[in-house]
C-alpha cells in the first residue's frame, strides 16, 4: 500500500468538520466544491445534543466532512462562516498525517483556491 505522510510531497490535507442544518448542507457543500476549496465533502445524519445559551438541546443535524489542502483552511473557514446560519457553528480543523497516496494526491489535485 502506498502511504503518503506530511514528509511525503508536501501534499498535506486537512480534514474540517462542521454540523449544519439539514435543508443547508448540500448548498454549503455545492459552495465549497464549485470554488475549488475543497475536494470533497461527505454529508452525514447527526443528533447532535449539546448546551446553547444555558439549555440543553436536542436536534438533527448534518455533519460536513469536508477534504482540503492545509493551505486553503482558512480561506474554507471563511466561505462556511459567510453562508452558515449559526451564530457559532462548529468549524473544527484536524489534520490529516497520513493516508493512501493515491487520494492523498487526487484531494490536492482537485484543490486550488479562489
Amino acid at each position: 500500500m502506498e502511504i503518503e505522510t506530511d514528509a511525503g510531497g508536501g501534499q498535506e490535507i486537512c480534514v474540517i468538520f462542521s454540523t449544519v442544518p439539514p435543508d443547508q448542507s448540500a448548498a454549503i457543500a455545492e459552495k465549497l466544491l464549485g470554488s475549488s476549496l475543497v475536494a470533497c465533502v461527505n454529508i452525514v445524519p447527526v443528533r447532535s445534543l449539546y448546551r446553547w445559551k444555558g439549555e440543553n438541546c436536542n436536534d438533527e443535524e448534518h455533519l460536513l466532512i469536508i477534504k482540503t489542502r492545509r493551505s486553503l483552511a482558512e480561506e474554507a473557514i471563511r466561505a462556511i462562516r459567510m453562508v452558515h446560519p449559526y451564530e457559532i457553528p462548529e468549524i473544527i480543523v484536524l489534520p490529516v498525517t497520513a493516508g493512501y497516496a493515491p487520494y492523498i494526491g487526487w484531494v490536492y489535485g482537485e484543490t486550488c483556491g479562489t
